[in-house]
């Protein structure tokens, strides 16, 4: 009798829903939330696909063309990833500061900002320089800057986009449980299209009022992040040991899991046996 019950006990675990089950489901809902500011974040980078395109058509290329001066964000997320991984992150975990997922987001939120400025800097020398004035985009010469004054937006763009959206990646894969980093990733993706979709199309004169709206968009964003997600800032350590079923340690995969009823099984029958003799 003892022998069935203690087996009936060990199936029934299998069969029950356990507290860790509902808190993997809890976790994974608040992972996706954290993506629920990120169409406003796309607004401002996907400036590099349109508007910076276009505000480099009337400025001095000397005979570059306007739509490669946004390789210049590639360029700048190869040199500038290695920096980050290989001295900016481990220099700021010696000096003892968590720079952890929220707070990358956050400054990613603010780095955005500050790019919007710069470009909304380089479009008001335009319209002040330009013989049409704010009308610089249908005139038939172009004032003397130098194209490559955007360099700092692209630059701020993919630094922002470092902290940004590689860090929604590491959210992803690290704050949800195993079995739910599919749904967060779709959630990422929507949100993505979203920004795609809000992104609004300007033209002269209004064009340094858009950077300027998305600037400010991305500051006041960067604190509002940081005010709904401080607590899951906090409780960083916890939500990393998310694991298929258990949170206190590493997740065992199904061969394990087979493998200890096994074992169950012949210290059973071991026992059976004793207990016989």
């Amino acid at each position: 009798m003892a022998y069935a019950e203690r087996n009936f006990g060990f199936y029934l675990a299998f069969l029950l829903p356990t507290c860790v089950m509902v808190d993997e489901v809890r976790r994974g809902v608040m992972a996706c939330k954290v993506f629920a500011l990120y169409p406003l974040w796309w607004l401002s980078y996907n400036q590099i696909n349109n508007n910076l395109t276009s505000q480099a058509a009337v400025m001095n290329t000397h005979g570059v063309p306007n739509d490669v001066i946004n390789n210049l964000d590639p360029f700048a997320l190869i040199i500038l990833i290695p920096i980050c991984d290989l001295f900016i992150y481990p220099a700021l975990r010696r000096a003892g500061i968590g720079f952890s997922p929220i707070k990358k987001v956050t400054a990613g939120f603010f780095t955005a900002s500050v790019a919007m400025v710069c470009a909304a800097v380089v479009q008001h020398e335009i319209y002040k320089q330009s013989d049409c004035g704010y009308h610089a985009s249908t005139c038939d010469t172009v004032p003397n800057i130098n194209v490559w004054a955007q360099t700092p937006s692209y630059v701020l763009i993919a630094l922002s986009e470092i902290f940004a959206s590689i860090t929604a990646l590491e959210l992803a894969f690290t704050k949800a449980p195993k079995n739910m980093r599919s749904m967060v990733l779709m959630v990422r993706l929507l949100h993505t299209s979203q920004g795609e979709a809000f992104n609004p199309l300007v033209a002269d004169p209004r064009i340094v009022w858009n950077y300027g709206v998305f600037a400010v968009c991305a500051f006041v964003r960067g604190f509002l992040f940081w005010f709904l997600f401080r607590k899951m800032d906090m409780a960083e350590r916890e939500l990393n040991e998310i694991g298929q079923g258990r949170t206190g340690g590493p997740a065992k995969t199904a061969g394990e899991l087979e493998d200890g009823h096994s074992d169950h099984q012949s210290r059973e029958k071991r026992s059976v046996k004793e207990d016989l003799a």
